[in-house]
């Protein structure tokens, strides 16, 4: 028996169940074999070894104690990056790097980056290997969002864009197909079953037409890069589009369901701590905006951007950590319950950042202040239930009605009483129509249920598979119908998901899940 053999059975023999138990198993165990301490991620492998040949009994304890950074699969699903091959950028933005053979905005040693690098691209390998580390960290993959970055991806061949996704869901499915249509109807079963899928793109390409086509491949999400909403400093850093492109663009891809993340970056240059906070305040009260998700960005000076000549002769001056802390605690006292703050800082590494922030768990240290400060953020991403879930606490439905892009919005959440702890919501969008909705329905733009991520196949201590989510849809089928007489609702689904949609009475057509109420 190896020694990490002998440490997983040591740890259930104990009934080993924290931290500091593991650690104690694990020096024991290396001094009697004079080897390095074993990881978790050989005890994970020995545990399944040992599982298969049926030696052990299923540890859901141990699963738990021996998974590698548990956050990434807290929020419900695991996240998995892919990068698209270098590939011209329409944009000639001055705060944006541009390293050769790596596509623009996007620099080397940038986790994904490396990766993709090392794979030569490919979209196939690239799901494929992040999936099988994620397995060896302990986590549960089979509720996957894809996250397709590099440059501007609506801005790719066509060709390309239908090819790279099809092997997205070709690596998910751990098997090749005939074509796109064919890896998705696959991908509906599958183990590895990709429930969201999200582009990056310029408000100024989005049209009827690219929607269509980005309802074809399965893109449920959309990364605008607004960047701000002043037109005159759009114009100095050279964005090559207007404020109403972004708002232009926020409308279709709201009728046409999809959720919408937009690219903020304070500190552009002819921008200031006043009109930064200024500008995320217009995006949040006039309903022409009102995004779904948020990153923000704060704009760095890279070597290879065009920023880096006019901060060396300088004409730009990056605030202070002091200064973008204060202004980042003033955003998100600000921000409503309906919206999910993705990102705070970029993953670029330190040495490649000439001037500006430095600070790589900024997140953490503007938490840390806030709580100091007794500073609560509504956001969902600061809600989100994550290990925190107790099965005997009592459950709430809130609803909160806001008018965007011509629209009627409706948020539908499961929270504690006090709404520190966020279970679980739902996107409604009404009335609308589209040529695949038409006549009149009303939309779901996004279902989500948090907790830890929880196979398909089982029911555990989380909110997953507990019938929140059939609550919740049921709940906007009422308001639908009774609220405002439409009769049919339909659903922006991830491939993955479909399934799920079916049992509850759905069907797809053409993209969308349908239901005739």
């Amino acid at each position: 028996m190896s020694p990490s053999e002998t440490i997983i059975k040591q740890l259930i023999k104990n009934r080993i169940k924290t931290p500091d138990g593991l650690s104690l198993i694990k020096r024991k165990i290396a001094k009697k074999y004079n080897t390095s301490l074993a990881s978790n991620i050989a005890l994970l492998k020995a545990y399944h070894k040992l599982l298969n040949k049926k030696r052990i009994k299923k540890s859901k304890i141990l699963e738990k104690l021996l998974q590698k950074h548990p956050i990434r699969s807290l929020s419900g699903v695991v996240v998995v990056s892919v990068l698209t091959k270098p590939y011209p950028c329409p944009g000639k933005c001055i705060f944006c790097p541009s390293e050769k053979g790596i596509p623009k905005s996007y620099l080397s040693g940038e986790p994904a980056v490396e990766r993709a690098k090392m794979l030569n691209f490919d979209p196939y390998v690239q799901v494929q290997k992040r999936l099988e580390m994620l397995k060896d960290q302990g986590h549960p993959t089979d509720k996957v969002e894809l996250r397709i970055i590099g440059a501007t991806f609506t801005y790719y061949p066509k060709q390309y864009q239908s090819w790279f996704i099809k092997k997205c869901f070709d690596g998910a499915n751990q098997k090749k197909s005939k074509n796109l249509e064919q890896a998705q109807k696959k991908n509906e079963k599958a183990k590895n079953r990709i429930v969201g899928m999200s582009i990056e793109t310029r408000p100024d390409l989005i049209t009827k037409k690219e929607i269509l086509n980005l309802r074809k491949l399965g893109i449920t999400m959309v990364e605008l890069g607004a960047q701000t909403v002043f037109d005159d400093i759009l114009k100095k850093n050279k964005r090559g589009h207007s404020v109403k492109e972004t708002i232009n663009a926020t409308k279709l891809l709201k009728d046409a369901g999809f959720k919408i993340m937009y690219q903020m970056m304070p500190n552009l240059l002819g921008s200031n701590l006043k009109k930064d906070l200024e500008c995320f305040k217009i995006i949040f009260n006039n309903p022409v905006f009102k995004p779904d998700w948020l990153k923000i960005y704060p704009c760095m000076v890279c070597r290879s951007s065009k920023l880096y000549q006019i901060w060396k002769q300088g004409k730009f001056k990056p605030y202070s950590d002091k200064q973008l802390i204060e202004l980042l605690i003033k955003i998100k006292k600000i921000l409503p319950y309906w919206v999910r703050v993705g990102r705070l800082f970029r993953d670029i590494p330190s040495q490649k950042i000439e001037a500006g922030s430095k600070i790589s768990n900024l997140r953490q240290v503007v938490q840390k202040q806030m709580a100091e400060k007794n500073i609560f953020c509504k956001c969902i991403r600061c809600r989100e239930v994550r290990e925190k879930y107790d099965s005997k606490e009592k459950i709430y439905l809130f609803r909160e009605d806001y008018n965007a892009s011509s629209g009627k919005e409706i948020f539908l959440s499961f929270e504690n009483k006090n709404r520190t702890k966020l279970f679980g919501f739902l996107r409604l969008r009404l009335p609308i129509e589209t040529k695949e909705t038409r006549p009149p329905s009303s939309i779901i733009r996004e279902l989500h249920i948090f907790g830890r991520a929880v196979p398909v196949s089982e029911k555990k201590s989380s909110p997953q598979h507990r019938g929140l989510g059939k609550k919740l849809i049921k709940q906007a089928e009422k308001i639908t119908k009774k609220e405002f007489n439409v009769s049919k609702i339909a659903i922006i689904s991830g491939i993955g998901v479909r399934g799920y949609y079916r049992k509850l009475g759905y069907r797809l057509k053409n993209t969308y899940m349908i239901k005739k109420l």
